[in-house]
């Protein structure tokens, strides 16, 4: 594969869409929702990318069942997968789509927080800097009563903080463990089957599993499973073999961007200031984790 050494337009308009969809993807989850259980939608929409997912290792003679040492940290990370998403669907029962945006896209500071003590990855003092902004922008968000729908709303924000740091948890065991030489593919897979199968069980015990069910709720659901899940991350997989990784993950701070915008255009959420100034914090504190480190040259 011809691997590029900068971004170039094509990759910067790819990612441009790409976190476009995973702003969307609030949306979708949210409509979803008014159809489904979050137990329900976790299983459903892991069951149906994980088809996609296989089917198209299959077209592309992607080798999955090889023994490889990755089968506990995959039941691992497939956990915490399962874990976060029930997190999100349930967050979202309480919280709006742009604070719930915010909330699990801390997930890249929890990152820089665990590696620094698990993987011994030591955060320079800029990316503490920009952890300390984005955390500036949590406790904002936690004090805006004008986005507020209603008290209970900041139980479905701590659900989502919660999830973006099992987000975090999920990228470490990737990380620490042998799934870090897997391939992509099996590795998202390892995610979206266990999540399926591990959260089966709360369907007994988390209420009905269908709410009203509808061709728009339906449709999201199906969106986030066919397109958001198999299709962008599979894109995502490819983006990554072929251009800087850290190139592509400058483009990070606009997802949560979209998603509070979406959020207030589609659903009509109210946003206030202390909303786009937490979005500020936080998308300049992306831009600085996600910022490579400087190389010094030799002497």
């Amino acid at each position: 594969m011809d691997r590029r050494d900068a971004i170039d337009l094509f990759a910067a308009l790819l990612m441009i869409g790409l976190t476009f969809s995973w702003g969307l993807n609030g949306v979708a989850a949210k409509i979803a929702g008014t159809g489904f259980s979050p137990v329900f939608m976790t299983i459903a929409r892991s069951a149906v990318a994980a088809l996609c997912v296989f089917l198209w290792c299959r077209w592309r003679g992607i080798g999955l069942f090889g023994s490889d040492g990755t089968l506990w940290p995959g039941l691992a990370a497939g956990f915490l997968f399962g874990a976060e998403f029930v997190l999100i669907f349930w967050g979202l029962d309480y919280t709006t789509v742009a604070r719930s945006a915010l909330m699990v896209n801390t997930m890249p500071f929890w990152v820089l927080i665990g590696a620094h003590f698990m993987l011994g990855e030591r955060m320079s003092a800029l990316k503490v800097c920009g952890t300390a902004l984005a955390f500036c922008g949590v406790v904002l968000v936690f004090s805006d009563d004008l986005s507020l729908p209603d008290p209970s709303a900041i139980r479905g924000d701590i659900m989502c903080l919660v999830a973006g740091a099992l987000w975090a948890a999920t990228t470490i065991v990737i990380k620490g463990s042998r799934l870090a030489t897997a391939g992509a593919e099996k590795v998202l897979l390892y995610q979206l089957v266990v999540s399926a199968v591990m959260t089966a069980p709360l369907l007994a015990v988390s209420g009905p599993a269908i709410r009203e069910v509808t061709a728009l709720a339906t449709s999201a659901l199906l969106f986030q499973a066919i397109f958001v899940v198999a299709f962008t991350y599979l894109l995502w997989f490819w983006l990554v073999r072929r251009y800087p990784a850290t190139g592509l993950t400058s483009f990070a701070f606009l997802t949560p961007a979209f998603g509070v915008l979406l959020g207030g255009l589609l659903l009509d959420e109210p946003l206030s200031l202390r909303i786009f100034v937490a979005l500020a914090l936080i998308a300049i504190g992306l831009v600085i984790v996600n910022r490579p480190a400087r190389r010094i040259p030799p002497a």
